[in-house]
């Protein structure tokens, strides 16, 4: 019995430390003027193509002004928009 309390108590160790750092990542904001390809992918439903297209866009245009202003990039639309909008800034 002993036996299998611990190993319970280490199996639930294991799995609050592992979730931690996605969980925790998920609260860090990005700055969509600066960010590079490896910063807007931990954006929801962005990927290294549309990370890209995100770079692209305002190196061609300008920096954003705004932060829903990210829905003037092809292929990022009002439903990426307000999975992320709590992390995206602009500085």
């Amino acid at each position: 019995m002993l036996k299998r309390t611990f190993v319970s108590i280490i199996v639930i160790t294991v799995a609050i430390f592992w979730t931690v750092p996605d969980w925790a990542g998920e609260t860090d904001t990005i700055n969509i003027n600066t960010a590079s390809i490896e910063e807007l992918v931990k954006l929801k439903r962005v990927g290294p193509k549309y990370a890209a297209r995100i770079i692209e866009y305002r190196e061609n245009n300008g920096p954003f002004e705004k932060p829903e202003d990210i829905i003037k990039v092809k292929g990022i639309g009002p439903k990426t928009w307000e999975l992320n909008k709590d992390r995206i800034v602009i500085e």
